[in-house]
């Protein structure tokens, strides 16, 4: 593989991010190639358009904050759980009825940690269960979501199909914070990102750092129904709103370079490589391995058979996830490839969709010119 000068690349993903923004598929947008590994390792990263539509709006760059949505997933909440389990504090098979701070009923209790991670629990993928509360509720309403997510039927015998579930990780947000015995925002900071030097790259943002940010330097999501207004330097999700801006399933913001790190420090300790990130390889390793047909492993997802967001050229080995704001990574670790994608698809509202057909053509163009094909 022959690998263009990082200005090379940062020019080509600019012009296909301005593509992007001339087809009004997003407003914004910031991406991110790694490839290679120690002193080989290239990084580059571009950017196009802007972080909102009207007058406040200004030029998208790598520094650009987007809110990342569900990459909180991967990257917070099962990195954390990983964690954990590598320090002995929690074991895959640990059951709900023992983890949860709130009791369990007996049809959910021998869901398991692999569940919850696997997306197999058999809880629903989503419900709109912000409705039940007002938009300026404080975060104490926390142990009443997670009573009333327990409280609702499974969707399916536990462990017998996968559906991807918001749900299942905002139980997992609470048992982090239960076993760790602080707040999720503060355990991933102090395990995940400060060893990284990325706290200012990639960070919850409870409702207490409001007033210690610009604003501007934040790319704005959805004109959101329920709160009445814009959202920028505010978590999009709903529910994350309703927990403090700090939850399992969303919340975390972060740039390109932040998310780009974060993905290299998986990828090396996955490659037994040195790694600021503490979880062993044997953890990791037995974590992003595909167990059954489903495409999901422990808290990542991998490339589908056929069509998917991640293009042709990555290898099935590949891990990856996407967010509802308009984000996404993948990491392939048989070409020791990092791509990140991350745009404000959903400002002004949620409902256009042309990310879906962008993702994987962006990921295929960056490939190709990566292989020699462009």
């Amino acid at each position: 593989m022959q690998i263009p000068s990082p200005s090379t690349l940062e020019q080509y993903i600019t012009r296909l991010l301005t593509r992007g923004t001339e087809d009004q598929i997003f407003p914004g947008a910031a991406a991110a190639i790694i490839t290679g590994h120690g002193r080989d390792r290239i990084r580059a990263t571009g950017a196009a358009g802007m972080t909102r539509l009207d007058r406040p709006g200004i030029a998208a760059s790598p520094a650009t904050v987007f809110d990342l949505a569900s990459l909180t997933k991967p990257l917070a909440t099962a990195l954390g759980i990983l964690l954990l389990i590598d320090q002995g504090r929690l074991h895959p098979e640990d059951r709900l009825k023992d983890l949860c701070s709130c009791p369990v009923p007996a049809d959910k209790a021998d869901i398991t940690l692999v569940h919850l991670l696997s997306h197999s629990s058999g809880l629903a993928p989503y419900r709109e269960l912000f409705k039940n509360f007002p938009p300026d509720s404080e975060p104490i309403a926390r142990q009443e979501l997670i009573a009333t997510i327990l409280a609702l039927p499974l969707d399916y015998p536990i462990a017998t199909e996968h559906k991807y579930s918001d749900l299942g990780y905002i139980l997992l947000g609470d048992i982090l914070e239960r076993v760790a015995a602080m707040p999720l925002d503060v355990f991933f900071t102090r395990a995940i990102a400060r060893p990284l030097h990325l706290e200012q790259k990639i960070f919850f943002l409870p409702p207490k750092l409001h007033h210690t940010i610009s604003r501007q330097s934040f790319a704005a999501t959805e004109r959101c129904p329920w709160r009445g207004r814009i959202l920028q330097g505010e978590v999009h999700d709903e529910h994350a709103h309703l927990l403090g801006g700090v939850a399992g399933h969303a919340g975390l913001f972060g740039t390109v370079t932040g998310v780009g790190t974060l993905c290299a420090a998986i990828l090396d300790g996955w490659q037994g490589r040195p790694s600021s990130l503490a979880i062993s390889r044997k953890t990791l390793a037995g974590a992003l391995t595909r167990h059954s047909d489903t495409t999901w492993c422990l808290g990542f997802d991998t490339p589908s058979a056929g069509y998917t967001s991640a293009g042709r050229y990555l290898s099935r080995q590949s891990i990856g996830h996407l967010g509802y704001t308009g984000t996404s990574f993948w990491i392939d670790p048989a070409g020791d490839i990092i791509l990140v994608l991350l745009t404000n698809r959903v400002h002004p509202d949620r409902e256009n969709k042309k990310i879906r057909a962008f993702r994987p053509w962006f990921h295929d163009r960056i490939m190709a010119l990566l292989l020699g094909k462009e």
